[in-house]
């Protein structure tokens, strides 16, 4: 089963008075682009953090995020007192030194001064608080897996219809190759009889239409377009991980179906060979989606 690059996870949990939220989201990506965000108490653990994400998702621009919030009454950042006062004192200072009048509303002009409302405590990470963080992430990781696993299941179904598409097109063609050969073959003398002044060698001509004729035969396109359409269905069932691979056997297709219609000379197969590209346009489209 195929696993998509796109996805979402978000967990929460509670610790030592605080709120942890864990949200991480992934997008399409040729390898693995993280960015992590963490609150600063848990910078220490960060290669570790990265560590998880990057042997559980492989592949994908993805972005974790772990915010702590504290709870209401310990959430208010305190006023610093000692530096509040010495602001003052000097405020004083100035305005009775310089004859300056004191400013009316000196209290709301302290509040805006540097390092007064600035917490000035240093958070010490314990074991208790980390394991209840490396769970949380562990949960949000293995929700965007889970959402990666549903969407791949998305992706997986129309690969098969589409594979399948391709496949009912390219039976349909069969039809239109009975006889083929022999209406080329007769419109090549008929071509010649236009021409009563043309002399020519038959054993040369026939040789020549033989070496033509086969240059239009399309069997050995149809037969490796079906291999590839079943080594398609068969990589998608290897398992995740598979999207390159993917993206390299829809070139493949592509190849045999250009091929196909390079050497279809009727009209009724290049629309058909036409219906094809769409088909596998819509496949290497998704393909990118596949992690």
């Amino acid at each position: 089963m195929i696993q998509s690059m796109t996805g979402y996870g978000k967990s929460t949990a509670t610790v030592n008075g605080k709120k942890i939220r864990v949200e991480i989201k992934s997008l399409n990506s040729k390898a693995l682009d993280l960015s992590v965000r963490v609150a600063p108490i848990y910078r220490e653990k960060e290669m570790e953090i990265r560590s998880m994400v990057s042997l559980a998702l492989e592949r994908g621009k993805v972005e974790l995020n772990i915010i702590a919030e504290k709870e209401d009454e310990q959430a208010a950042t305190p006023i610093n007192a000692a530096i509040l006062e010495g602001y003052y004192r000097q405020i004083q200072d100035i305005s009775t030194t310089r004859h300056i009048p004191m400013p009316e509303d000196v209290f709301s002009i302290l509040m805006r001064l540097p390092d007064v409302m600035t917490r000035t405590d240093a958070e010490e990470l314990d074991e208790t608080e980390w394991t209840v963080v490396r769970k949380t992430v562990e949960e949000a990781i293995a929700q965007l897996v889970e959402f990666r696993t549903q969407e791949g299941a998305a992706l997986q179904k129309k690969f098969t219809e589409k594979i399948n598409n391709i496949g009912h097109l390219l039976k349909s063609i069969e039809p239109y190759e009975q006889g083929r050969t022999e209406r080329i073959r007769q419109k090549l003398l008929e071509a010649l009889a236009a021409i009563p002044e043309a002399e020519y060698d038959r054993n040369r001509l026939e040789q020549e239409m033989i070496y033509y004729i086969e240059k239009l035969d399309i069997n050995e396109e149809k037969q490796r377009l079906a291999n590839h359409m079943k080594y398609f269905m068969e990589t998608m069932e290897n398992g995740h991980g598979q999207g390159k691979k993917l993206g390299f056997i829809a070139q493949e297709m592509g190849r045999e179906i250009n091929t196909t219609g390079s050497k279809s000379n009727q009209a009724e197969m290049q629309n058909i060979v036409v219906r094809m590209k769409d088909e596998l346009e819509q496949i290497k489209e998704q393909v990118l989606n596949v992690m």
